[in-house]
């Protein structure tokens, strides 16, 4: 073979051999946003009611009938339990009959002092005639008058006592009835019927709570607390119903740090209308701790992770630039980052680690 034959055969090689120009993709972009975000932390929370009471009796006597049970819901005003106190209800009856008596009395003392005014006013007529009336009667029966008057105030004295004796019986009968004092849920029964109980018993009937409306006790750090304003709405999951977010809204904060565990107390308020929370429930609470830095945000697929580095990649005067980044919450639909890039840089929305670091891109973004 001649030499210029190899010579041909060289070109030809190194012709097929040769890299080709490659043209450069076409990639869709989308932007770096920043928005400010509000930062949370988990805190522990504690589910109270919003009001609560143990139900004793104010009086002693023996349980006639208990209308409610553990689990019962109660309206305001609603009645629990029927005491029954014999001798309560023979002391009214006795004070009552006091009461009649003494009505009598007065009413008897009443008409003895008219009588006795009459008397008094028709001698006081005749005395103006000389003569007709001796002056010793007119004495006699002014006398009279006035006695007659003050047992008419000392019957009438009586009278009120007594009444007053039979409105505080009746008070205490009152006591007979437990009725609810708002609206709630038996949480505890104690008693049955048949009890004696009383005021001076340890032992209450009934625990009674409202759970419609809850109290969130959170204990706070003293890191944390700066992002506490009341009014403020604070997301929360719970472990009975994980698939749910749930919300309260700061109520009341402490001002004040316990000193034992460096942390404020502060109550939420809960709505809890469907009944899915309870008192004793330890809830998952998403406490804010900063607001005031914007974050930078870029959608998830933009975000490449291998096992060497995270990474997204930017669009850099017509060529891919992989910008190593750290991943931070997701925020809606979107992912905060941390790194080298900053708001309204173009970045491929799509990216792989296949698109290489100074690939060249034509970019199609929208």
């Amino acid at each position: 073979m001649s030499r210029g034959t190899l010579e041909q055969i060289a070109v030809c090689i190194l012709l097929v051999c040769a890299p080709q120009s490659v043209s450069a993709q076409a990639i869709a972009l989308t932007k770096v946003v920043s928005k400010p975000v509000v930062r949370t932390t988990e805190l522990p929370g504690e589910f109270y009611p919003f009001l609560s009471v143990e139900l004793h009796a104010k009086v002693t006597g023996y349980i006639d009938k208990v209308f409610v049970d553990r689990g019962s819901a109660v309206r305001q005003g609603d009645l629990l339990v029927q005491l029954s106190a014999p001798e309560l209800v023979a002391r009214i009856v006795q004070v009552q009959a006091q009461v009649a008596s003494a009505e009598s009395d007065e009413t008897q003392a009443e008409a003895e002092l008219a009588a006795a005014q009459s008397n008094y006013q028709r001698l006081q007529e005749a005395a103006n005639t000389p003569g007709a009336v001796a002056e010793n009667d007119l004495i006699q029966a002014k006398q009279q008058t006035d006695a007659v008057q003050a047992l008419v105030r000392s019957r009438q004295r009586t009278v009120e006592s007594l009444r007053a004796n039979l409105r505080s019986q009746q008070d205490l009968a009152a006591y007979l009835r437990v009725t609810a004092p708002f609206d709630g849920v038996i949480t505890t029964r104690y008693i049955h019927p048949g009890a004696l109980v009383g005021p001076g018993s340890d032992v209450p009937l009934l625990q009674l709570d409202q759970i419609s409306h809850l109290r969130l006790a959170v204990a706070v750090p003293e890191a944390d607390v700066a992002a506490i304003a009341r009014g403020m709405t604070v997301d929360f999951k719970v472990p009975a119903h994980p698939e749910r977010t749930f919300s309260g809204v700061i109520a009341r904060p402490a001002r004040a740090l316990d000193r034992n565990t460096r942390t404020m107390p502060v109550e939420l308020d809960v709505r809890n209308t469907e009944g899915l929370l309870a008192p004793g429930m330890y809830p998952s609470v998403r406490w804010p701790v900063d607001s005031s830095r914007a974050a930078l945000l870029v959608p998830p697929s933009s975000i490449v992770t291998t096992t060497e580095r995270v990474f997204v990649i930017r669009y850099n005067n017509g060529r891919a630039e992989w910008v190593n980044v750290q991943k931070g919450a997701t925020i809606g639909n979107l992912v905060e980052v941390q790194g080298g890039l900053k708001s309204g840089d173009r970045i491929v929305e799509h990216a792989t680690d296949e698109l290489r670091d100074g690939a060249e891109l034509k970019a199609v973004s929208r």
